[in-house]
């Protein structure tokens, strides 16, 4: 009886410690996917129409992390990202 209480112990703090060190996650990736997008616009010089997207939508982006809306920064970065690839692999003429 002794050990399963200590090992539901253990396992309710190793979960409840997860939980807390993945809290910042979203934030992260919302500035990755910021950093990944800043770190292609060099490629973006051939298309110009492209290149005004992107930059509007990293101004998007970081307006809704200002927001604390991190979700909609992830999904508005990811998007971006998607359309970027889609370009460069040449799928989207």
């Amino acid at each position: 009886m002794k050990r399963s209480v200590l090992l539901g112990l253990f396992v309710t703090a190793s979960m409840m410690a997860s939980t807390s060190f993945a809290a910042d996650k979203p934030a992260d990736l919302c500035d990755a996917n910021i950093q990944t997008i800043n770190n292609a616009k060099t490629d973006l010089q051939s298309s110009p129409e492209l290149a005004g997207r992107v930059e509007a939508s990293v101004s998007r982006a970081q307006a809704l992390k200002a927001q604390g809306k991190i979700d909609d920064c992830v999904a508005e970065t990811q998007q971006t990202i998607l359309e970027i690839r889609k370009t460069s692999d040449g799928t989207n003429k």
